[in-house]
């Protein structure tokens, strides 16, 4: 049995696509960034932290899941983590921000075995060029709501706005959840989907995917 940290209806949706058998654990960390800190240490930070709550809730022999995403947008002077808009208004900042440009999308997956505290983590890094979408265009997608829970205020798979074209690594990951890194680290526990992750991944998200040899095999 797999436990998944999280409420996100997106990394229930992803994780479901393995065949895996699971259960949902909410759990509460603080997301703020420490002082100075890097967004890959930020997500694996914030991976681990939601896997060791969730495993205190666990049954003997239950594996933790538990994945963290980020926005992070790149300028001369560093990288500037880009969280959840508080309101409309930091909305539109963040995708003014990110509008006509590349950014990276970082995620860091936890896993936890309860029965020892083996914990095994992963990371996935996506370069992401965001469209020259209008004024109009982001307006309207404000107005609907969808950025408030985004991190970066966007989701990439919102069919009316669209906001990335020519993506060319892992679509899932800008979603919320790497699936071919994930399963690369439950196979370290034995833990294989029943189905194939490649395959079920492209069809629901409706995207051919350059990368998930490379990714399966270890070698990105």
């Amino acid at each position: 049995m797999l436990l998944l940290a999280s409420n996100s209806p997106r990394r229930r949706q992803l994780l479901s696509l393995g065949g895996w058998t699971f259960k949902l654990v909410p759990v509460g960390v603080d997301e703020n960034p420490l002082a100075g800190e890097r967004a890959l240490d930020y997500v694996l930070r914030l991976a681990a932290g939601k896997a060791r709550s969730a495993a205190a809730r666990a049954a003997p022999g239950e594996v933790v899941v538990a994945a963290d995403t980020t926005v992070v947008d790149l300028q001369p002077g560093g990288e500037t983590i880009l969280g959840k808009p508080v309101d409309a208004q930091e909305a539109g900042h963040m995708l003014r921000r990110l509008r006509g440009r590349v950014h990276r999308v970082c995620s860091g997956i936890a896993v936890l075995r309860t029965f020892d505290g083996l914990l095994l983590t992963d990371f996935c890094v996506t370069e992401v060029p965001m469209r020259d979408y209008s004024d109009e265009e982001m307006q309207d997608y404000i107005a609907s709501g969808d950025p408030l829970d985004k991190a970066g205020a966007y989701a990439i798979q919102h069919p009316g706005f669209r906001p990335v074209e020519a993506l060319q690594g892992c679509y899932a990951n800008v979603v919320g959840l790497p699936l071919c890194h994930l399963t690369r680290t439950l196979n370290k526990l034995d833990i294989s989907p029943q189905e194939d992750i490649p395959s079920a991944c492209q069809s629901v998200l409706h995207y051919e995917c350059p990368i998930f040899h490379q990714v399966l095999q270890g070698d990105l």
